[in-house]
């Protein structure tokens, strides 16, 4: 039974996908792709956060399926896309931001779609965004949740500055670290535990990795608290692997690059939805986002955080109503 928002709305009926494959996108790796809802309908990409969340086919409820084709997708190394990060023999040199990009873009051209409305939340914003300015005469709206733009300052916020908040859990987080990581780059240390050749070693850093982000969202009641820590197995493994392989590396994109280049978004309606409870990623990347993106509405939900709330659901459907037509 489906829970209804303030606003006593429905997520759609499920709708089951009337195709899917593994696209093969190069350096030997293939990533999950399917489609659901009209297959004449107006093409709309849900591209997934984490990194390396895999993509959730609830999404899938988010939009008419009279209306929308709904193409999701899962990105290299999780989800159903192989080979899969969980296996420390994957090599991680392939993934990053860049392929990532070009495996959207040969996604589009393989399924023989011109334009199409971009869906995404956290990390998958960062994307979205880097996608967008590079091909913007392929967008034809972009609705954004949760908004990240995943900049050095912004995971250094995540990762270090919360500390100001949650001394107690970050102090757990930090001791999880190698010792030599501890007092300047704990994401560097862990992404050298996710690749340590023992399995235990692995499997304990995964756990306090997603001690702390479950800590950061432990008060958003009205939405997802403890999803971290749900994760289990490969999934849970895959997902530590690759944000810490991403962030580590400060996402392969330069701290105010998408904001600098937002003009390339000129004509390209959007709307930021975003939590003013959101402690991962705090209001004002919205906020400087929207400054320099005219075309874009900002839309802040007092009770919600990083993970949702009713209302924030409400907004959701509204800002996906704008592009049915």
């Amino acid at each position: 039974m489906s829970v209804p928002d303030s606003a006593g709305r429905q997520p759609f009926p499920e709708s089951d996908p009337y195709a899917s494959g593994l696209l093969d996108v190069g350096d030997g790796n293939r990533i999950y792709w399917e489609t659901s809802g009209n297959p004449q309908g107006r093409a709309v990409l849900v591209v997934h956060g984490g990194p390396g969340g895999g993509g959730p086919r609830k999404a899938r409820k988010t939009f008419d399926p009279k209306v929308f084709r709904i193409v999701l997708f899962d990105q290299r190394g999780c989800g159903e896309s192989v080979p899969h990060a969980s296996d420390p023999g994957v090599d991680m040199a392939h993934n990053t931001t860049e392929h990532l990009l070009a495996d959207m873009e040969l996604l589009r051209e393989r399924l023989g779609i011109e334009r199409w409305v971009l869906y995404g939340g956290s990390w998958g914003c960062t994307l979205i965004l880097a996608y967008a300015q590079r091909h913007p005469d392929r967008v034809i709206g972009i609705v954004l949740v949760g908004v990240f733009m995943s900049r050095p300052s912004e995971i250094d916020w995540l990762y270090r500055g919360l500390r100001l908040l949650l001394p107690i859990e970050w102090e757990r987080f930090r001791d999880g670290a190698p010792a030599e990581y501890r007092d300047e780059n704990l994401v560097e240390g862990y992404r050298q535990l996710m690749e340590h050749p023992d399995a235990e070693v692995r499997e304990r850093a995964a756990g306090e990795w997603c001690a702390w982000e479950d800590a950061v969202i432990a008060h958003e009641t009205s939405g997802a608290p403890g999803q971290y820590s749900a994760k289990v197995d490969a999934a849970r493994m895959a997902f530590v692997r690759i944000c810490t392989h991403y962030f580590a590396n400060a996402v392969w994109i330069e701290e105010d690059r998408l904001l600098r280049d937002a003009h390339r978004l000129a004509g390209i309606p959007g709307v930021l939805i975003h939590g003013r409870l959101d402690l991962s990623a705090p209001l004002r990347t919205a906020w400087e986002l929207a400054r320099v993106w005219p075309d874009a509405q900002l839309r802040i939900i007092e009770d919600s955080g990083h993970t949702g709330s009713p209302a924030m659901v409400q907004s959701i459907f509204d800002a996906v109503a704008r592009f049915a037509d």
